[in-house]
This record gives C-alpha cells, structure tokens and sequence, in this order.
C-alpha cells in the first residue's frame, strides 16, 4: 500500500514539475512578446494559460485520490495539502501572464517597454517561479528562503518602473495611455514574484508545518 503511495506522490512531483515548467514558459513568452513588440508571440500565451488550467484540474483531482484512497500521515497531509495551494497560486501565474500578453496584442509598447527595467522584472518572476518549484521537489529549504529573499528584488524593480512612469507621464509628449498599460504589466510581473513566495511558504509548509513569512 505504501509503495502505490510513494509512486503517487512521485507523480505529484512530475505533475507539480510541468506545471512549474508551463507556466516559466508563459511568462518568458508573454516578456519576450513585450519587449519585441510581437503580436503573434502574444496570441500564443493564452494556450499556455490553458494548459496551466488543465494541469491545475489533475493536480487537484490526483491529491484527492491520494487523500481519499490511501491513508496519509501528518507528514504526508502536509505535502499534498501545500500542493493544493500551490497550484492555485501558479494558476494565476498563468493567468497573470495571459493578461500580460493581452495588453501586447492591444498596445505598441515595445519601445516604450524597452527603456524601462520590465525586462529584469521579467527574469527576476521567472528565476522565482523555477526555484520555488525546484525547493518543492528537491524538498530544500535553502532554495525556498532564497525565492522568498529574492521579491525584494522584484519589489524595487517594481517602484523604480513606477517612479520612471510618473516622471515621464509630467512630460507632454509622453503616451499616456501607454504609460498606464505598462504600469500594469509592471504590476502583474510584481504579482507573479507574489505567488512564487507563496509556492515557497507552501514548501516550508510541507516540510516543516510553518510558513516563514506568511500565515496558514
């Protein structure tokens, strides 16, 4: 009986691993149509954000087969109940990334874009979203307090995009309209960084029954 658990917890981590992996791809893809101005690289990002949706599903169903079927002690509880939060919080990663792309595929703001640091947000979610789920699988510690360590990062790349905007948005020739839609992408990249220190609680979570930095 033990060893079918173990084998369904492996698949967890697989599960947990493509999920991780669908939605890195989501927000390189939705940065990358950004900052290059391609509309068509946009357009693909909402497949992605359904796939994430799917994933989401039998995640959800595998964890309540696992709850239902076997017969988990605390430390397992711990486990499979932080993967039910953490998929929730990278399906709104998915969808975050979505939203990014739409504004792409309605605005020209590359050039905008460009001159801005919205690309190193970009990487510094991305670096987030791939180490939170590699302490999940790697059960390490170490990895999630650097993830939760690293949102400062994303943070003041945040407030400096916002500073960077209010001063532009003083100057006539500045496009408004412009300015705000990447405010608001800004804001979504510093959303994502969010979750990824959600998903890093939800490890320490799972291993140690506390969530440094956050409540249960």
């Amino acid at each position: 009986m033990r060893s079918k658990f173990d084998d369904q917890l492996a698949l967890l981590n697989r599960e947990l691993i493509t999920m991780g992996a669908l939605c890195e791809n989501a927000i390189a893809l939705s940065a990358k149509a950004l900052l290059e101005g391609n509309v068509s690289m946009a357009k693909g990002v909402p497949d992605l954000s359904a796939q994430i949706d799917q994933k989401e599903r039998d995640i959800e169903g595998l964890c309540l087969k696992l709850l239902l079927q076997q017969q988990p002690v605390a430390g397992d509880l711990r486990v499979i109940s932080s993967a039910l939060k953490m998929v929730t919080d990278m399906e709104r990663i998915g969808d975050q990334s979505a939203d990014i792309a739409e504004i792409v595929t309605m605005a020209n703001i590359s050039t905008a874009a460009d001159t801005l640091n919205i690309h190193d947000m970009a990487l510094s979610t991305i670096k987030m979203v791939t180490e939170s789920i590699d302490a999940f699988v790697q059960k390490d510690m170490s990895i999630a307090r650097s993830v939760i360590a690293h949102d400062d990062v994303v943070d003041r790349g945040f407030d400096q995009v916002k500073r960077t905007l209010i001063e532009q948005l003083g100057k006539p020739e500045t496009d408004g309209e412009a300015a705000l839609d990447l405010l608001m992408i800004a804001k979504y990249f510093e959303r994502i960084g969010d979750h990824a220190v959600n998903i890093a609680q939800w490890v320490l979570f799972s291993m140690t029954g506390s969530r440094e930095g956050g409540t249960v």
